[in-house]
This record gives structure tokens, C-alpha cells and sequence, in this order.
């Protein structure tokens, strides 16, 4: 066990090196990253990373689910799904290869079964949002317990369902994982005997019958998450025990911090950014983010929603009014961390930008 004599684990200020790429699906690759150091990777099964891509004019800052688990700490693996119009993940197809190292900011999230254990597991996802449901299901498999996750998994085609192949392992080595394939429509030339068409309230009944028993993750595309949220919601769920993964969240669903002072248009302040030496006046209403971008001071970004964490600066002095989505944790704010994107100044601030 000499190995694991002086444990050392990974810290995003040292950048990752990819060590392989493998293709997943049509525009769709799984990057293998270690850490240059021998660093192990510890995190959450479910959070997320964001990757400073270089693109022409960036950098570009994307985030991504961690699609390996932490119960495999060698290496630590995102899933990325190539969009029409997309430019980071497109820039990641074309350009990342062996050897590269790339910088990354992480992990971050609270979208895990660590934050919400329970019994039996109902993992719904569609498209690439299948990654945080693969990683949560390996550490459970890992574990060497016998789990109950029933699997639901939505894609167009049978040969666009991502990482198919490791689920498909690991529910046939052990009891407990039952995968749910549903696609839109079949691959020409291959019969299809599995679930087809949109998913629904019929589909979820037969998938799962004691769906009311379990904790429901969710993840893929908005409206996908609201069809299923509609489904649980008529079907009598408690939606307490629904939890969702989403970079697009509503601003209703946000937390609040501080709760008892509100920005006023009509009150102006002075935001000084020490480390650049620049000091700029704006409304209450506007963002330190915002601010930052009009006095030509870089701040990295990601999300803009409060979500990913990427934006997160120190506040030297000042009160600022923030909305966020789980971006920061408590911790955070009490060593005097904000978000910029979604922190407005409520009088003179101070940051350390």
C-alpha cells in the first residue's frame, strides 16, 4: 500500500493534462484528464468542472458534469456533447488532444445523491445529461453495495445514447441497476425492442411502479426537465425528493444572500478594483460583473447564472446584494467570497480583481 502513503489530491490551481479522448456517439467524446503532479481527484458524484478553453478571442469558459466518479481518482473525465452553433465544446472535438493541458475551475455543484441519500434511486435523463447519472451510479456500483437505481434514459436514436456501453457493464454485473432505454426512433437497419417515443406519465408507471418511493434526479435539456416535472407533479410526487441539474435555473429558484437589503436603481456607488488599480461608478442595479466588463477588468465566466462558481472573487470591503444558484457555498461567504455575476454593490465595494 506504499502508493497511498502520502495521499495528495488535486487542486485546481494546477492545470489537467489530457490523457485520452474517446468517442461516445456522433459528436459526443469522453476527455480523460490526470493530474501532472499524481494529484488524486476528489469530488461529489454529480458536481461539475469549468474548463478555460482557448478559443480564438478567449479565453472561453464552459462547464461540464464530471462523468467519472470519485470512487476512480486517478482520473477525472467530462462527456461533452457538441451543439449546433456551439464554440467551446466544438473547439474541444477539433483541438484537445493527448498531452494538452488545459486549466479548470472545481469542482462545484450540490446536484448529488451524497446531498440526498436514500434507498432507491429514480435517474431520468435525456442527452448528454446523462453524465452526472452514469457518475452517480458507478459510486454506487463501486461501493460494493447493492444499490436500487431504476435508469430512464432518453435519446433520438439508439446509437446517439451516450456512455450506453459502461452502463450496460456495470447492470450486468451486479443486481440493482435497471436501465431504461428510450429512444425516438429507431437506427435504420437495427430493430429496436425497447421503449419509443416521448417519455410520459405511462412510461414512467411501467419503468418504475414504487416511483413514489424514490429520490428522482433529473438532468437534460429544460424542456425535457419540465415535461418530467409536469409528469411527477400529476402523478402525485412529492416534489421534495425531486432534485434537477440545470445551467439555465430560474431566477425564482435562486438563493438569497443577504435577504434584507435591495438594490436601488436611483442610488449610485463606486465599485475599486484593487489589484487593476481602476476605480468605476454604476447604479445598485448593476452587476459586479457588469462593472467589471464596462472598466475593461477580466473576470472569468461561465454560467452567468450563479450556478457554476467560475466568477467567484473576494471581496475586500463593501456589501453587495446576491442572488445565486448554488454557486458559492456558506463557507465562502464567510471568508468574504461573491459571485460577480450575480452580486450588485450596495454601497462603495472593494474587490480583489
Amino acid at each position: 500500500m506504499s502508493q497511498f502513503k502520502d495521499l495528495k489530491f488535486w487542486h485546481d490551481s494546477e492545470a489537467l493534462e489530457c490523457v485520452t479522448r474517446t468517442p461516445e456517439a456522433p459528436n459526443v467524446v469522453t476527455f480523460s484528464f490526470r493530474s501532472p503532479s499524481g494529484a488524486l481527484f476528489n469530488h461529489d458524484p454529480g458536481q461539475f468542472v469549468t474548463l478555460e478553453l482557448p478559443v480564438p478571442g478567449g479565453p472561453l469558459y464552459r462547464t461540464y458534469t464530471i462523468s467519472s466518479s470519485p470512487s476512480r481518482p486517478t482520473s477525472l473525465t467530462v462527456t461533452v456533447k457538441a451543439q449546433d452553433g456551439s464554440l467551446g465544446t466544438r473547439w474541444m472535438l477539433d483541438h484537445l488532444h493527448k498531452g494538452m493541458k488545459i486549466k479548470a475551475i472545481g469542482p462545484a455543484g450540490r446536484f448529488s445523491i451524497v446531498s440526498h441519500p436514500a434507498p432507491k434511486y429514480l435517474f431520468i435523463s435525456a442527452g448528454s445529461g446523462i453524465t452526472p447519472m452514469v457518475a452517480m451510479t458507478t459510486w454506487l456500483y463501486d461501493s460494493g453495495l447493492e444499490p436500487d437505481i431504476v435508469f430512464v434514459n432518453a435519446a433520438k436514436r439508439p446509437s446517439e445514447i451516450i456512455l450506453r456501453q459502461p452502463m450496460e457493464m456495470m447492470a450486468s454485473r451486479i443486481v440493482g441497476i435497471d436501465l431504461k432505454w428510450v429512444v425516438e426512433e429507431p437506427d435504420p437497419f437495427s430493430p429496436w425492442t425497447g421503449y419509443r417515443g416521448m417519455l410520459n406519465q405511462v412510461m414512467l408507471g411501467l419503468m418504475a411502479p414504487d416511483y413514489l418511493d424514490r429520490e428522482v434526479f433529473c438532468c437534460g435539456p429544460e424542456p425535457f426537465m419540465r415535461a418530467v416535472r409536469e409528469a411527477l407533479e400529476a402523478l402525485g410526487f412529492d416534489m421534495a425528493h425531486y432534485h434537477q441539474e440545470s445551467f439555465s435555473a430560474a431566477p425564482e429558484d435562486a438563493e438569497e444572500v443577504p435577504a434584507d437589503s435591495f438594490p436601488d436603481a436611483d442610488v449610485g456607488v463606486e465599485v475599486v478594483f484593487a489589484a487593476s488599480g481602476k476605480t468605476a461608478h454604476c447604479a445598485q442595479t448593476d452587476t459586479l460583473l457588469s462593472v467589471a466588463r464596462g472598466a475593461a477588468v477580466p473576470v472569468a465566466v461561465g454560467c452567468s447564472m450563479g450556478l457554476c462558481g467560475t466568477c467567484k472573487v473576494r471581496k475586500i470591503e463593501g456589501d453587495v446584494h446576491m442572488v445565486h444558484n448554488g454557486g458559492i457555498t456558506d463557507d465562502d461567504v464567510v471568508e468574504g467570497f461573491i459571485l460577480a455575476c450575480c452580486s450588485k454593490p450596495l454601497g462603495r465595494v472593494v474587490l480583489d480583481l
